[in-house]
């Protein structure tokens, strides 16, 4: 796994072997933050990355220089792999916080500019998380909610949808409050 661009750019992390995670793909990384990149200016962004597994979006968010970057995963592995590698890294703006992100996002009082979830591919209700971030108002005006899922996931419906891009096996929804 490596970050793709900013500050941090091009530099490898190694994966611990005892973690349960599916980071994403670089290819679908360098997609998703070309898109990010073309639409904003990263340095006055809140981010919050929700199931972050290895921490990769979050090393993402912070190497562009966002503001802050709150890390929510509930594996304990996880959650020190995450705080360790963003010490190594100096990612001071990334705060890892240990939490279901279910729970996390029905007891956010904080507002982003993005909100990230990559949950497990496995979990069965991941269609519920758009209308979880829409019902509990945690994004900014204009902020985007993207959600990283596998094929069996179908957002065309949903009111919110933005944009939808397919990156090999990874696939990411666009959601936005007010669509343009």
């Amino acid at each position: 796994m490596r970050i793709i661009g900013g500050e941090h750019g091009g530099k490898q992390i190694v994966v611990a072997n005892n973690l349960t995670v599916r980071p994403t793909t670089d290819f679908a990384k360098e997609g998703l933050f070309n898109i990010l990149g073309n639409r904003f200016d990263f340095a006055e962004f809140d981010v919050l990355d929700l199931f972050s597994g290895s921490g990769s979006i979050s090393y993402e968010f912070a190497s562009r220089g966002c503001r802050t970057v709150n890390a929510v995963e509930i594996v304990p592995r996880n959650v020190s792999f995450i705080r360790a590698t963003a010490k190594k890294m100096d990612l001071n703006q990334i705060r890892v916080i240990r939490n279901d992100a279910f729970y996390f996002i029905s007891i956010c009082k904080t507002k982003y500019d993005i909100i990230f979830a990559d949950p497990p591919y496995e979990i069965t209700n991941v269609d519920k998380i758009p209308s979880l971030i829409f019902q509990y108002d945690l994004l900014k005006p204009q902020g985007i909610l993207i959600v990283e899922h596998s094929q069996n996931n179908d957002f065309s419906q949903h009111e919110y949808l933005l944009d939808y891009r397919r990156y090999g096996n990874v696939h990411f929804s666009f959601f936005r409050m007010t669509v343009e």
